[in-house]
């Protein structure tokens, strides 16, 4: 786990652009005023190239920080079905994705790649993916940042690439005592009680702990902290967040101006 104190900065990130042709996701232009980084969705697990336009065009009118967020090829299962890539397949498939959101940023209009979906989890775990995946990013653009699950063998990975990391934690999924987290196929993976969500990003910004599905704390210092805006009231979440961080003092800026 990692084992460094809080800062009193965070970064408040949001999956957005998972619309898709006709289907829009609405809450996009309201949680977007309230987090200071969006993860844009690459056409592999949900998005499209208008959407994507759309998405880089909305994050600038706010001033929010833009990332890519490629997934596996599965846009029938929303990205989040285990797939058996090799480590090649993997690192091609990030590549191609980022590139194609530079497209509607500028290569200097990224900040940050956070993977999606199965892809994250298995990075994670799986030391050849996480591998791939700092690979491909650190080859595309060394400056960018590799957003990665806090206290993971993802994290110790990339650090010793000498990338720039960002690590993560999530507000609305539920961690087990191994620091992983819970697969959504089981009760409780997420958080949707709006207090409990409020209550565990304070924790993890002022404390650099959260509370684990068995009850034990545990350590999870973090620099961004993640809303997945498809849930049920994200909005009010959002809401809630922002003015909780407020209230405790904890500066919300974009990871850009947080990770060295």
């Amino acid at each position: 786990m990692t084992e460094a104190q809080p800062t009193g900065v965070i970064d408040f990130n949001c999956d957005m652009g998972e619309s898709f042709g006709a289907y829009e996701m609405k809450l996009d232009k309201e949680i977007i005023k309230y987090v200071s980084s969006i993860n844009i969705a690459t056409g592999f697990h949900a998005g499209d190239p208008n959407w994507m336009r759309a998405s880089v065009e909305l994050a600038a009118a706010h001033g929010v920080a833009v990332g890519a967020h490629p997934a596996y090829p599965d846009l029938a299962g929303f990205g989040r079905r285990a797939m058996s890539l090799n480590p090649s397949e993997v690192k091609n498939a990030v590549a191609y994705q980022v590139g194609a959101l530079s497209a509607f940023t500028g290569r200097g209009g990224l900040q940050h790649v956070k993977p999606h979906g199965a892809m994250y989890n298995r990075a994670v775990v799986d030391a050849e993916e996480a591998g791939a995946i700092i690979d491909a990013v650190h080859e595309f653009d060394p400056s960018l940042i590799h957003v990665v699950l806090a206290g993971s063998k993802w994290e110790e990975l990339a650090l010793g690439a000498g990338v720039r990391v960002a690590r993560e934690a999530y507000s609305d999924r539920a961690i087990t005592p191994e620091g992983t987290l819970v697969p959504r196929s089981e009760p409780g993976a997420v958080i949707h009680d709006p207090d409990e969500v409020v209550a565990r990003v304070v924790k993890i910004a002022t404390q650099g702990k959260v509370t684990a599905v068995n009850g034990d704390e545990i350590p999870f210092v973090a620099d961004t902290i993640c809303l997945h805006g498809d849930n049920p009231g994200a909005v009010e979440i959002a809401i809630k967040v922002r003015q909780a961080l407020d209230a405790e003092g904890v500066e919300v800026k974009p990871m850009s101006e947080i990770v060295a």
